[in-house]
């Protein structure tokens, strides 16, 4: 018999997350939102269909919170079966352009095919045309303190 994991499970341990379907993506753009990275670090492979982030994303999920300051982790942010990427109001390969995530959200043209958009703070847009939702986000490395000491904040 199995059993559900109760929140009493977790652990603070480096996250590695996948999303097959609109509701899994949803998780990752909770994770990934604030998540901030220069614009030279996005790489699309059009030979391997994978678009990728380095991102510097807010540890959300930290249970330690409490205990000590705002922490970020540097993440791979992945995305498979990509066919086309498609930006508004982002120089690509510029280090010194700072970007920062606000929401993943998919949008849906002819099952199980469509469009993930990355809305970027500042009127920023990445579109990804996929053939399905295919989706990781993974922890690679420890978490550091946020240098603004921090989280963001976000009113209701």
């Amino acid at each position: 018999m199995t059993q559900d994991a109760r929140f009493e499970d977790g652990r603070e341990a480096p996250l590695n997350l996948g999303a097959l379907d609109a509701d899994d993506l949803t998780v990752i753009s909770s994770l990934a939102q604030d998540a901030v990275f220069p614009a030279s670090e996005m790489r699309w492979d059009r030979a391997a269909n994978r678009f990728a982030l380095l991102i510097n994303r807010v540890r959300w999920e930290d249970e330690g919170k409490t205990r000590h300051a705002p922490e970020r982790v540097q993440s791979v942010l992945m995305f498979e079966t990509v066919q086309h990427v498609a930006s508004q109001g982002v120089l690509k390969g510029d280090a010194d352009t700072i970007l920062s995530i606000l929401n993943i959200a998919f949008e849906q043209t002819q099952a199980p095919s469509g469009h993930i958009l990355l809305t970027l703070a500042g009127d920023g847009a990445i579109r990804l045309s996929v053939e399905a939702i295919e989706a990781t986000l993974r922890d690679v490395t420890r978490p550091y303190v946020a240098p603004s000491g921090k989280r963001p904040h976000h009113p209701d």
